[in-house]
């Protein structure tokens, strides 16, 4: 997202040894998220409503792994 700076990126704990893993972050009101291994491709910017209805998909493994 071209413009907007995203602050607090962090990853998380289950892939702290890993380097393929995406960030989030928060770009104004925004949930941000990035690739760890290519920081300066910018980012996703998403309302938090849906960021969070994104997560509880997944931890309902609303979409499993192949």
């Amino acid at each position: 997202m071209p413009g907007s700076r995203s602050t607090n990126w962090r990853k998380s704990s289950y892939s702290s040894t890993q380097t393929n893993c995406v960030e989030v972050g928060r770009s104004g009101d925004l949930a941000a998220v990035r690739d760890s291994k290519d920081r300066s491709a910018g980012h996703l910017a998403v309302h938090p409503d849906c960021w969070s209805n994104f997560l509880t998909a997944l931890k309902s493994d609303h979409y499993p792994t192949p």
